[in-house]
């Protein structure tokens, strides 16, 4: 798992552990979080991410997603009274799966064919 707010040529070589908690749920540790407080910012963070993405071309595709991607957008709702504090939470999970390929369509060799077969394999597991 690798995150996409982190230039490649500093990310950990063994990439992010997906963790799960009673609390939390299902969650990555260490994932990079960016406070936002408008849509244009939230627009610039996926933009810095999406220049960091996996992409390749082949014959039906020119750019081809190489890997998986998922954006979570976590909301946090704060109201404060007087007496009392509130928090509201929810999270929307944007979600590309890199499509399934058939190799003799995408006319895929080497490098481009295996990752390919990495893309429909994690697609079934």
């Amino acid at each position: 798992v690798q995150d996409l707010l982190i230039d490649p040529s500093k990310r950990p070589q063994q990439g992010l552990k997906i963790r799960e908690s009673k609390l939390h749920g299902v969650y990555i540790e260490g994932v990079t979080k960016v406070p936002v407080s408008s849509y244009e910012q939230i627009e610039a963070v996926m933009a810095k991410g999406n220049k960091h993405r996996s992409i390749g071309a082949h014959a039906m595709n020119a750019t081809s997603s190489r890997a998986h991607t998922i954006i979570a957008i976590e909301f946090k709702q704060i109201f404060q009274t007087e007496k009392i504090k509130t928090e509201k939470f929810s999270v929307i999970n944007l979600v590309d799966l890199a499509g399934s390929e058939k190799a003799d369509q995408t006319g895929a060799t080497g490098d481009r064919l295996k990752e390919g077969c990495a893309i429909n394999k994690s697609l079934t597991t």
